[in-house]
């Protein structure tokens, strides 16, 4: 995904938009079954009551009339009536709260069961995805969305009650004169039209306002972050930032208020041409009456009907032009769901082999980050045998995380293949091959969890295991930042939630590699993770990795030679090639790029 084009369309897209309706109410369905059938049994029933009553007010009226005109005493058939008309009255009234209640029941059920589909769905996509800026405007339509179309839902909900309650109010109009029901319908044409095509207008400005809506939230979070805060002070930028968010915000918030005004004017006079068509059948029902053709029950009648079906006609095309409208804000969500990820394994997919007999080898390997014509990894040949400490070093650029990134799958290669005891990672099944694999990035995760939580997340199943938590932590030398702390192991790291204890960077970094140290993979691998450490903190950390990496694959990158001399074996990469390879005496001696960075490194310690 290389962008998203700026949204063009009209009528087109607004009807083929209705597509997206089907796969919401199965959204719908799937969140729960009872309540659907229940709030549609319900609807339908209040649709047809308002008709009902209608009709008996006739009954009332015209049994009213006639006793007063023929003199005759009251007969118990107008209490009936009566009794009737109050029951239907009642059944309206429970029915509402009912539909009310059943409407927030499943408002709160769709509203968990796609929230939680859109986070699976995220985590299932590949780690690409998450790196082009186009996907993260996606994404952020796609959570909008999977909440805010809840008007939706219930406008489908109140459309099925409208176009009921309108037929038979229609079939009661028809009854009397045909002419009445089209004077309706031709002065609610034109509102639906207007209603319909701000509603579209509504939409795209919203699609256009996507990326400066994100570099509010940007700018927003910036603004009051502690991360920020040292920065915004001692370089002045309040200022600079205010201003940049003072403008973003003035250019939605104009765009908005042209759209409303327009919408205004436009909307006032329309809705006055629907009202127009009301009363004109309402003078034509008044008419008949005073000329005998119409009694006065039917007056009564036509009067509530015509108002109700004009009401109604509105709302149903208003309705409808909504739920067309609205279906146009989920083709992102929908979109999102039809988004695929090409690595994943294939059907019945090798499980990892336990244990691992020849290793890793990267057999011609060239790797290019989308969008990008440069090369990271151009025909790297490279192995990591069962038992090797390999250390990666080079400048920034040369494909060092790339190659970790390869040998975990979270991307495949452009060319050549990354081979496991000689078979392509692709042919493994991946749940079981990451098992296999302990890796810490450089960017690792600060989670706003205990610290017995943020250890155990390197071995999910194992969160409850304490004393292997407390292992993990002796390993990598937390137990004692662990110590410290005022709840151990159940105190709550981060400044997000009340009662949270922050680290220092050192610290974070040693509960990170606990989490690596608790998966006891057979690979293991440290992607700088220790940058914040200091130089003699960084040498402990690796020594206890090279004790504790004893008859394992160990990969890892540092820019410290007093580290990388540790390893059975270094790998210099240079323009995405291996340049030179071998340990620390071999390429000190050999004189050549691994030589000259150690003496410069060196230099700078006399």
């Amino acid at each position: 995904m290389s962008g998203e084009p700026e949204f063009r369309g009209g009528w087109r897209e607004r009807f083929s938009a209705l597509r997206n309706v089907p796969a919401v109410l199965r959204f719908v369905w799937e969140s729960g079954p009872t309540v659907v059938v229940l709030g549609l049994v319900s609807r339908v029933i209040a649709a047809l009551l308002p008709p009902a009553l209608f009709w008996v007010s006739k009954l009332i009226i015209d049994t009213i009339f006639h006793i007063l005109t023929t003199h005759q005493p009251i007969q118990p058939r107008l209490w009936w009536l009566v009794a009737v008309e109050f029951g239907l009255a009642v059944a309206a009234g429970a029915l509402g709260r009912v539909i009310d209640y059943l409407d927030a029941l499943l408002a709160g059920k769709y509203t968990h069961h796609v929230s939680v589909r859109v986070m699976e769905h995220a985590a299932s996509l590949d780690l690409m995805a998450y790196e082009d800026p186009a996907f993260y405007d996606r994404l952020e339509r796609a959570r909008v969305q999977a909440t805010d179309r809840l008007y939706m839902i219930q406008a489908i909900g109140r459309l099925i009650q409208q176009v009921i309650t309108t037929i038979t109010l229609s079939i009661s109009i028809m009854v009397f004169s045909p002419w009445l029901l089209l004077l309706l319908v031709v002065g609610v044409i034109p509102a639906f039209v207007g209603e319909t095509h701000f509603a579209f207008l509504g939409y795209a400005k919203n699609f256009r306002q996507t990326p400066i809506r994100r570099q509010l939230d940007y700018l927003r979070i910036l603004g009051g972050s502690k991360e920020a805060a040292k920065e915004l002070k001692l370089f002045g930028l309040k200022d600079f930032l205010t201003g940049r968010f003072k403008g973003l915000s003035t250019q939605v918030y104009e765009e908005d208020i042209a759209l409303a005004r327009r919408k205004v004017v436009a909307g006032g006079f329309l809705t006055a041409i629907g009202t127009a068509g009301y009363y004109t059948a309402y003078v034509f029902a008044v008419w008949r009456t005073v000329t005998g053709v119409f009694s006065f029950g039917t007056l009564t009648l036509l009067a509530n009907a015509i108002r109700e079906a004009s009401s109604n006609l509105q709302q149903t095309f208003s309705t409808l032009s909504t739920i067309a409208d609205q279906a146009l804000f989920l083709t992102d969500l929908i979109a999102f769901f039809e988004m695929r990820p090409t690595i994943q394994s294939k059907p019945n997919a090798l499980l990892a082999p336990r244990p691992i007999r020849r290793g890793f080898e990267f057999r011609n390997v060239s790797f290019r980050y989308p969008g990008s014509s440069r090369l990271i990894l151009n025909g790297l040949n490279f192995h990591l045998h069962p038992g090797e400490r390999i250390a990666l070093i080079g400048e920034n650029g040369e494909g060092k995380t790339t190659i970790v990134k390869l040998l975990t799958r979270l991307y495949d290669p452009v060319e050549g293949q990354v081979l496991l005891d000689g078979v392509d990672l692709r042919e493994y099944n991946l749940e079981d091959l990451y098992r296999e694999i302990g890796v810490i990035f450089q960017d690792f995760m600060r989670y706003e969890m205990t610290a017995r939580e943020n250890i155990a997340v390197g071995k999910i199943e194992q969160i409850d295991n304490l004393p292997l938590v407390e292992q993990s932590a002796q390993k990598s030398m937390a137990e004692d930042v662990v110590a410290k702390l005022p709840s151990g192991y159940e105190q709550m790291l981060g400044r997000r939630f009340d009662g949270g204890v922050d680290l220092s960077g050192g610290e974070w970094q040693k509960i990170a590699l606990a989490r690596a140290y608790l998966r006891d993979a057979q690979v293991l691998i440290l992607d700088e993770p220790t940058s914040a450490l200091d130089a003699r903190s960084e040498y402990e950390v690796f020594q206890r990795f090279a004790e504790l990496t004893t008859g394992k694959m160990a990969l890892f990158i540092s820019h410290r030679f007093s580290t990388v001399r540790m390893a059975d074996r270094i790998v210099v990469l240079e323009n995405g090639r291996i340049a030179e390879e071998g340990n620390h005496d071999a390429l000190t001696n050999l004189g050549g790029r691994y030589a000259e960075m150690f003496e410069l490194q060196a230099a700078s310690y006399r």
